[in-house]
């Protein structure tokens, strides 16, 4: 088994405590090799690497949008088939690792995928293709915008404080739907943008919320995609052109995970979807990284074996 570790030195845990590299050096004692990496250039070069030395595993360290660009980077470099890959926790949140049954903390997954000798359980998952028009092309999660953008401009804006941040911002915008105040209108308003779902071009010209996943649970036990991964082909895809008065008292609708109501509401697996911006490049998120194009098309990606 020849495994090899990737550390994102900017991610949460490492950039707080640099020492945690030397941890996960030695955890890793098992592996071909730790590679540490600090832009984008230096993961494609070691995916590229990778390919070359034919790896069967790879470990990556870091949160959400560390596991989205070493997936991205890994699919770029043409390797075939694409080894397995653990996700080893060391962001501010785990949304996506915990999706999959990552329950171990970084040093422990770490330890365990770079164990020659150990036995893990595997699992096939899909992922999703998401396509900036003349741009990149990235695999991933969880694709957003509306509301779920302007959240994270928030959560990153008040210090990025892991659960109880995003938590607070959820309950203040909750509370503030009911009444329509400036706070939660800022976060939920209907952002100006078009929606084709599978060629057909939805009526709406402003959405609340789009959300396209291959994952149910989004963070904070919020089921909007309580379809997701039930068809590898087609992820499920949510989109709401409602107001804060109107969607921000469903949230005990999603926690259950049922889905949304009200008029303009989309709410099915979906094999293509296309959001395009009007007025310019606008916000979207794909895990938790924010990102901005104007026009994005959303597909399945390939279906990946992660250590569970």
């Amino acid at each position: 088994m020849r495994t090899e570790v990737v550390v994102n030195a900017n991610a949460a845990a490492f950039a707080a405590d640099p020492r945690q590299i030397a941890a996960v050096r030695q955890a890793a004692a098992g592996a071909r090799r730790v590679v540490v990496t600090h832009d984008l250039g230096e993961l494609e070069q070691a995916a590229a690497e990778m390919k070359t030395a034919g790896v069967d595993r790879v470990v990556l360290c870091g949160g959400d949008g560390t596991f989205m660009a070493g997936l991205s980077a890994l699919v770029a470099s043409g390797v075939e088939p694409l080894p397995e890959i653990c996700l080893a926790p060391g962001g501010t949140v785990a949304t996506v690792a915990r999706n999959l049954g990552q329950k171990q903390g970084l040093l422990a997954a770490v330890r365990r995928a770079a164990d020659p000798s150990g036995d893990v359980t595997l699992v096939t998952h899909p992922t999703l293709r998401v396509s900036e028009v003349g741009g990149r092309t990235r695999i991933g999660f969880i694709f957003g915008t509306g509301l779920v953008a302007r959240f994270f401009q928030r959560y990153y804006a008040t210090g990025a404080g892991g659960y109880a941040g995003a938590a607070k911002i959820v309950a203040r915008v909750f509370v503030g739907s009911f009444v329509s105040d400036a706070y939660s209108r800022s976060v939920l308003d209907p952002l100006p943008c078009t929606l084709e779902v599978d060629g057909q071009v939805l009526a709406p010209q402003a959405y609340s919320l789009v959300v396209c996943s291959v994952v149910r649970d989004l963070g904070l036990h919020l089921w909007v995609t309580h379809r997701a991964a039930e068809d590898p082909e087609r992820p499920h895809l949510v989109a709401a052109p409602l107001s804060a008065r109107a969607l921000g008292p469903q949230a005990p609708r999603v926690l259950l995970g049922r889905r949304l109501r009200g008029r303009g509401c989309f709410d099915d697996l979906t094999r293509e979807a296309c959001v395009r911006f009007p007025e310019g490049p606008g916000p979207y998120v794909l895990d938790g990284d924010l990102l901005a194009a104007e026009q994005i098309r959303v597909t399945a990606g390939p279906r990946v074996r992660f250590v569970s």
